[in-house]
């Protein structure tokens, strides 16, 4: 069964990504973000937009200590267990990943774009923006 929802956990991409973070820890994260920040990299496909957007929720509630939209128990567990100060290192990659994502060559933007959720799914990566900044 597919899942498609207009937030940074609500597609199949994030939910698989989710374990990787569960058991991979920052790494899983930062590489989340560098693939699609690598400068080879012209159009962000969907999978890794995807990813790269559940990962800077996962920095920001790290970050922050606002866990209230993690709904995934080990994910939660796992976020319990990081201090804040471990995800300022990945606040600027995640900044950074977001606005690709946001931009115009992304896949994401795309898909949005022909959407009737095309605004409450922007606002949603803007409210991890500003979350991160």
């Amino acid at each position: 069964m597919s899942t498609w929802g207009t937030g940074s956990f609500e597609n199949d991409s994030a939910a698989d990504f989710l374990a990787e973070v569960t058991e991979d820890g920052m790494v899983a994260l930062e590489e989340a973000f560098e693939v699609i920040l690598d400068p080879d990299m012209e159009y962000v496909e969907a999978e890794e937009g995807a990813r790269a957007v559940a990962a800077a929720e996962i920095v920001a509630a790290g970050a922050t200590g606002d866990t209230t939209r993690v709904t995934d128990a080990a994910l939660r567990a796992w976020l319990d267990e990081q201090a804040p100060e471990d995800f300022q290192g990945l606040q600027p990659l995640a900044v950074r990943a977001l606005d690709r994502v946001l931009s115009d060559d992304s896949e994401l933007q795309d898909i949005w774009a022909d959407s009737d959720d095309a605004e409450t799914w922007a606002n949603d990566v803007r409210r991890v923006l500003h979350a991160l900044a």
